[in-house]
């Protein structure tokens, strides 16, 4: 496999980390364990802002970088694993903002209630790329040894 595959594979393996680990969190705040004693000064914002960090903005950065070496002659493979990211991050957010209503109202902040809306903006857009990248396939040249 091409360079630009195995970046657009591990786009969608961190994509699918990113929509478990915010999943598991928001899970986390609706079954917070009764004898947790650090209730009240637990805040879901430094945990989203390292998940973002270490999940969504790096598969970001490889789907582009996937799209980018494979944009001039096109991949349909490449444009299969930049739209499954895309689906991925899109059904893992759609979880994560249907979980928000059952969130206990002292855990509620304003980056639990726009992230997934924001992420599921972006699954759009990286979608869309992907279709881009796999309608677009053109023939490679020949190359002419003599």
């Amino acid at each position: 496999m091409a360079i630009e595959k195995w970046l657009a594979v591990t786009s969608v393996a961190l994509f699918a980390m990113f929509a478990g680990e915010m999943i598991s969190v928001y899970n986390f705040m609706i079954n917070v364990p009764e004898d947790f004693d650090f209730a009240t000064s637990f805040s879901a914002d430094p945990k989203i802002i390292q998940f973002v960090s270490i999940g969504v903005a790096p598969a970001g950065i490889l789907a582009a970088v996937a799209f980018i070496m494979s944009k001039k002659y096109g991949s349909r493979q490449i444009g299969g694993l930049i739209i499954a990211g895309g689906i991925i991050l899109l059904l893992g957010m759609s979880i994560c903002y249907t979980l928000i209503d059952d969130i206990k109202e002292i855990y509620l902040s304003d980056s639990v209630k726009f992230i997934p809306v924001l992420f599921m903006a972006l699954s759009f857009v990286v979608i869309g790329i992907g279709t881009y990248l796999a309608k677009n396939t053109k023939k490679r040249p020949k190359k002419e040894f003599f």
